[in-house]
């Protein structure tokens, strides 16, 4: 066997269905499209749900659920981050502009720090929110907690 005499399997590979080309290739008249109606027209696109007029499951079934306006969405950064961020870059004071340059948030979020992880070094740290046992730990190993 060599790659020149390689063909496909037999009754594997066929032509494409050639439809509008007249009565003679079984494919003329209708085109495969049956009588009249929206599909047998073109320019047919039919809209996502779309179920022939009924009214479609999305319109059926009743909205439920809460959002709440008010709500403030806050980047988590735990005590173990801060660590890592002071020991690798030798920081004693993190801000929010320290985790936005390396990458831990984004420009305009809202931070808040949690307790998860160890921290064995004093570190100054600012951010928008504080869980109550993270600023109990920065403040035991002689840190400042300051909420901006």
């Amino acid at each position: 066997m060599e790659l020149h005499n390689l063909k496909p399997a037999a009754g594997s590979v066929r032509d494409n269905k050639r439809v509008g080309r007249g009565y003679g290739s079984g494919y003329g008249r209708t085109s495969t499209r049956g009588h009249k109606g929206a599909k047998a027209r073109s320019g047919y696109k039919v809209k996502k749900g779309f179920e022939g007029g009924q009214m479609p499951l999305q319109r059926r079934l009743p909205k439920f659920g809460f959002n709440n306006i008010n709500r403030v969405e806050y980047k988590a950064i735990n005590l173990d981050v801060i660590e890592k961020l002071a020991k690798e870059e030798n920081l004693t004071k993190i801000g929010v502009a320290e985790l936005v340059n390396y990458g831990y948030a984004s420009k305009g979020q809202l931070i808040k720090v949690l307790a998860s992880g160890e921290l064995t070094s004093k570190v100054d740290v600012e951010a928008n929110g504080f869980s109550k046992k993270a600023e109990e730990i920065i403040k035991e190993k002689g840190g400042n907690a300051v909420k901006l």
